[in-house]
């Protein structure tokens, strides 16, 4: 999960830790490119707009790297129309049900479930 407001991260952690998930934090995209060559996760959700780097690039590489590419990757940002790669997308703000729905679709069928 990459979110560089704490709060909206904390949210994030209880939503889905509650629904049985593991969940790894970034504050902004570097963070989060770093953690995901060290530990590929089964799936990313970034905000767009973060210091240092946004989501855009974060997804760009993600997607340019063949290690990474077939990762799927929900946004969840006021700004969700930017992240034209993305396999799902959520317009800030949203309900929890909703996050959730369609992260575990993400997670059930991969990539291209938009």
């Amino acid at each position: 999960m990459v979110e560089d407001e704490p709060d909206l991260r904390f949210m994030l952690r209880r939503v889905f830790t509650r629904a049985g998930h593991e969940v790894t934090e970034a504050g902004n995209g570097a963070a989060a490119l770093a953690l995901v060559h060290e530990s590929p996760p089964d799936l990313v959700v970034t905000d767009i707009m973060m210091p240092v780097m946004d989501g855009v690039e974060l997804i760009r590489r993600l997607r340019a790297d063949p290690v990474t590419a077939a990762i799927p990757i929900l946004s969840v940002s006021g700004d969700w129309h930017l992240a034209v790669n993305a396999d799902a997308a959520l317009a800030k703000p949203y309900k929890h049900a909703e996050l959730l729905a369609v992260a575990e679709g993400l997670l059930r069928e991969g990539r291209g479930t938009k």
